[in-house]
């Protein structure tokens, strides 16, 4: 099994004509599980702010021929095209999603060199919305000025709610999710094991083996990203090369 993250800039039109479409197992052949979002950098603030005409894809597969396939003859995969995608093995999981193995690793510790993608995937209860944010908002700060973060953004379509981030190593991530120093991801944690926001969520961790694309004319992770890192321009988006 293995997942990827599609963003593309469609504009706002067929945004919201492809949220309706979202893809699934019965008519797409080694298609696990997806979900369709809007998307937002991360701001620190309670609420967040979509970038306009910005669509993003979560997917689990069999395997690339899978993904292949999607991209070479589904309709979706020909609209997400011009934007950026990266592919992701999983090193470990926290919880449960749609398409994950129930076998993945689930300790902490992983034996993993080099830069990691982490993907927290949830089922919002919108009872909860108000409180999620607020809490989420604390955490999403905390992740802007961690050392170690290369590039990270939020998708949404409620109650689907998820982040995708990518980090230099294990450490880094490591440190910004349960690490003392800067404790917002450790309290949203705990607030969590207090009162569950999610009817349903997942922590996985990837190791991510290919990337491509482009987001308004610049990648966000440059050709050589899984050597040398990039960095969050202080607006939150990417950083790199013009491709």
């Amino acid at each position: 099994m293995i997942a990827t993250v599609h963003l593309a800039d469609v504009g706002i039109a067929r945004t919201l004509r492809w949220l309706t479409k979202r893809p699934r197992p019965d008519n797409t052949p080694g298609l696990r599980h997806a979900n369709l979002a809007l998307t937002a950098p991360l701001r620190g603030a309670s609420l967040p702010m979509p970038t306009a005409g910005r669509i993003g894809l979560v997917a689990m597969w069999d395997d690339d021929a899978a993904v292949d396939r999607f991209e070479a003859e589904h309709p979706l995969g020909a609209a997400l095209a011009g934007g950026f995608q990266v592919r992701l093995d999983p090193l470990r999981a926290h919880g449960t999603w749609p398409g994950l193995p129930v076998d993945v690793p689930t300790s902490r510790t992983v034996d993993h060199e080099g830069p990691a993608a982490v993907l927290t995937l949830a089922r919002l209860r919108l009872g909860q919305t108000i409180r999620f944010l607020r809490t989420s908002g604390k955490a999403e700060k905390a992740a802007l000025g961690a050392p170690g973060l290369i590039w990270a953004t939020a998708l949404a379509l409620p109650p689907f709610v998820a982040t995708c981030s990518l980090w230099e190593d294990t450490v880094s991530l490591s440190t910004y999710a349960y690490g003392a120093r800067e404790p917002a991801h450790p309290d949203a944690i705990a607030e969590d094991d207090r009162k569950g926001f999610h009817h349903e969520s997942a922590f996985i961790r990837f190791r991510p083996y290919a990337a491509r694309g482009a987001l308004h004319g610049r990648n966000p992770l440059e050709a050589t990203w899984m050597q040398a890192s990039v960095r969050l321009s202080a607006q939150g988006e990417p950083a790199g090369e013009r491709s």
